[in-house]
């Protein structure tokens, strides 16, 4: 058979087709293998138990093998079976053996007669067996039956290709002798796959089954549909042998007995029977590894270089080791920090294409979402006016006043300033947020230690919520601040005298300046055009849109009077936000439709574009609840009060704009300074010690069940990996092996016509002929 080395390469395959498997992965080799197809009682699984010596297969109607079955031969001394789904257990009863390939059969396929192309992996152990490993498939139907799917032909002509087209896999035909070869599915497919006849092994079962008077002898002598392999011939037990439980080895005497007896095979009984089978194919796959050696080598070569890096860190491991815990934990520790760190000040590395987070996101909220929060504060005009009106006359009381007073002016301000306590603190609440996330996603590199994890999540989270009432408490002092001291002697404040002059000069500027571009979608009915995009562009005054971002095309100029928003629901087949601008007169806004919905991809797109509109003077829609007090009470007819009411409503508007740009830029740095900067600062100095005294290092430490039990088969893989390449580096390259048999002269067959069609064409010319001779026999084949 060869040396030792060779001998020891199929076993070898067997456990690396282990250790891949144990992993979900295929470690994309195509490792040499026997793939059995045939079709359905064409005696598969008798040929597979025969080499065991077992019945350990299914049976019954339809198809009985529903998946793969990798068959791994391995000849010892003692006699049991394993699988690898359940690892550590034995099978010393054949009968379990059948019944866990049914059960573990119907976990993933139910038992609906399905099929799945998700392997077991079954390894038998045995004095009888030589070491094999093939690949019992589901046998070729045409039929749908029961429950089974009505394309089950495809799917199993798809799972068969899986396996048979690659090169490294060599097919073992088998076809039942009592139907026509010319006809065979299992020779066909292999055709197709292997159409030099390099890999493919034919095998003729039922042979005692044959019609009284026929044999096939033709056929294992490789004269009929020749391949290079040839045809092995073998003898299976009946239907009537298997359910009288005959012993298979009384099975293989008789079969050996028939071939020594009958007159058609005695002269080749040698090359015929299980046992011949069982030898060419573990000679004829252990040549066929030998020939895959250079291409296996360097792809195992590659794998293990891919592996080096990850199993560097497992080489030497020890996990009970403290030392190895202590470093452990101090890198791990380390990494946090800086992965945190990374996160909030940003990095270069491994950066997230797909969405924001971290400090890009709290970027957003300072620059962004907060600005958004203070400008929805916009006063209602109405409302406003009518505080100032109030505040004046109350001031005056009994008295006519002649000047404006200041006081009201303090009154509304303060009023004003007090509401900014409320985004101010929901901008902290939104910060703190994106912080506990972003403590989450760098912990989950700590996912192999899960006491770990959740003990470094806690510890942050908590400094972090500490941290929350601090700076709150910093925030609403800035507030109370600004309340405490009304400084009208800012520089940007414009002051009682030029308040109305300089007020109308800014609106005046104001006209002209755009306040935003950018693409909107117009949803509009299909009848009517259905939805576009337009570029948009948003002044103090108008709202216009065009057909791209270059501005020459002028689709529409909607002048922003009497305008409003308002909020609209998500269509349910639309992934886009929407709010319409309508107009308070219910006067159509564009064409013949009373509001335009613009639509957006996300709601912050959303939220902006409102912000915008805001600072353009278009407010969202109010609940407009009728006042109860007389339109004298909110409409003054006094002149000299309109114009003081007029005179304070600029100066509220230029004061609150001083607040809104001092809170705008104080409120980043104060969150900075006692949130995010002192969590840095915590995670770098404190949080070792607070892991210390959480809970001692052994139970930190501990390993996840899934980190072990991956680590274990990642060091499998890279052992088995070595080994392979160890053993491939010491094969003979003057192996003794069977060469391959020449290409087989098919000549003879004229027009390559099937095998029907031949043997009518000889019916028809003997029945013409009236009889037939050596001579005739010689010229019907000549003639076709």
């Amino acid at each position: 058979m060869g040396n030792r080395g060779m001998e020891d390469l199929i076993p070898l395959i067997n456990k690396l087709q282990d250790a891949f498997s144990s992993i979900g992965q295929s470690c994309n080799l195509d490792l040499p293998q026997i793939a059995v197809v045939g079709g359905q009682s064409a005696g598969k699984s008798s040929v597979l138990e025969n080499f065991v010596g077992r019945d350990f297969l299914p049976r019954g109607n339809g198809i009985v093998t529903r998946r793969p079955l990798i068959l791994q031969l391995v000849n010892s001394k003692a006699e049991y079976a394993e699988f690898l789904h359940c690892k550590g257990r034995k099978f010393v009863d054949f009968e379990e053996v059948r019944l866990e390939i049914e059960a573990e059969t119907d976990r993933i396929t139910g038992s609906n007669k399905g099929i799945s192309p998700i392997p077991i992996n079954l390894r038998v152990y045995s004095p009888n067996v030589l070491n094999l490993t093939l690949i019992d498939l589901p046998g070729m139907t045409k039929v749908a039956v029961g429950d089974q799917p009505h394309d089950i032909e495809h799917q199993i002509r798809d799972m068969l290709m899986q396996f048979i087209t690659k090169e490294s896999c060599l097919v073992l035909a088998v076809t039942p002798a009592n139907m026509d070869l010319a006809n065979s599915d299992a020779l066909k497919i292999a055709k197709e796959v292997d159409p030099q006849g390099l890999r493919t092994i034919g095998v003729i079962t039922k042979l005692d089954l044959m019609d009284e008077g026929t044999d096939a002898r033709d056929i294992l002598e490789n004269k009929l549909l020749p391949l290079r392999r040839g045809y092995i011939g073998v003898v299976n037990r009946s239907q009537k042998d298997i359910d009288g439980k005959k012993d298979i080895r009384a099975a293989l005497a008789a079969e050996r007995k028939f071939f020594l007896s009958h007159p058609a095979y005695r002269h080749i009984a040698e090359r015929m029977g299980t046992p011949h089978l069982q030898k060419t194919l573990n000679q004829q796959l252990t040549n066929h590894i030998r020939d895959t050696l250079p291409g296996l080598r360097s792809k195992l070569q590659s794998q293990l270089l891919s592996l080096e890096k990850e199993v560097e860190e497992y080489k030497n491991f020890r996990p009970d080791d403290p030392t190895r815990k202590t470093k452990a934990l101090l890198q791990m520790v380390q990494q946090f920090g800086v992965d945190f760190e990374k996160c909030i000040e940003g990095s270069g590395d491994q950066v997230d294409t797909s969405n924001l987070s971290g400090g890009a996101k709290i970027n957003r909220i300072f620059h962004e979402r907060f600005p958004f929060e203070l400008v929805k504060m916009e006063f209602d005009e109405k409302e406003l006016r009518k505080e100032i009106s109030y505040a004046i006359k109350n001031i005056h009381g009994v008295r006519t006043g002649l000047f404006t007073p200041d006081l009201a002016f303090e009154a509304i301000v303060k009023k004003q300033i007090i509401k900014l306590k409320e985004p101010c603190l929901k901008c902290i609440d939104l910060v703190i947020q994106e912080l506990i996330n972003t403590v989450r996603q760098c912990t989950n590199k700590l996912g192999s230690y899960p006491r770990l994890r959740e003990e470094t999540e806690r510890i942050v989270t908590t400094y972090v919520r500490e941290r929350d009432s601090k700076t709150k408490d910093q925030v609403l002092l800035l507030i109370d601040i600004e309340l405490s001291y009304i400084n009208t002697n800012h520089e940007d404040f414009i002051g009682f005298a030029n308040a109305q002059q300089r007020t109308l000069s800014q609106l005046l500027d104001s006209r002209v300046q755009v306040i935003r571009r950018g693409w909107l979608t117009i949803n509009i009915s299909i009848m009517k055009g259905g939805s576009k995009d337009y570029w948009f562009v948003l002044t103090a005054e108008s709202l216009s849109w065009y057909k791209d971002e270059e501005e020459k095309e002028k689709k529409y100029m909607l002048p922003l009077d009497n305008l409003k928003l308002r909020d609209v629901e998500k269509g349910f087949m639309s992934s886009k936000h929407v709010f319409a601008i309508f107009n308070t007169e219910q006067r159509n806004v564009y064409k013949d439709l009373r509001q335009i919905e613009l639509a957006c991809d996300t709601q912050e797109d959303v939220d902006s574009w409102k912000a915008s509109f805001l600072r353009a003077g278009v407010y969202p829609e109010k609940d407009q609840s009728e006042d109860a007090m007389n339109p004298s009470d909110t409409v003054s007819m006094d002149p000299q009060l309109e114009r003081q009411v007029e005179t304070i409503r600029n100066l509220v508007d230029s004061y609150i704009g001083i607040v809104n740009k001092s809170i705008r830029d104080l409120m980043p740095k104060t969150i900075m300074h006692l949130m995010i900067n002192s969590a840095k600062d915590f995670i770098h100095s404190e949080l070792l010690a607070y892991l210390y005294s959480a809970a001692d290092q052994g139970s930190l430490m501990e390993e996840s069940a899934e980190q072990a039990q991956r680590r274990d088969e990642m060091l499998r893989m890279y052992h088995a990996l070595k080994e392979a390449l160890v053993l491939i580096g010491d094969i003979s390259t003057t192996t003794v092996s069977v060469p391959l048999p020449p290409p087989v002269d098919d000549s003879w067959i004229t027009n390559k016509l099937p095998l029907s069609q031949q043997l009518t064409k000889l019916s028809n010319f003997i029945r013409e002929s009236g009889g037939i001779s050596p001579l005739h026999l010689c010229a019907a084949v000549h003639c076709g």
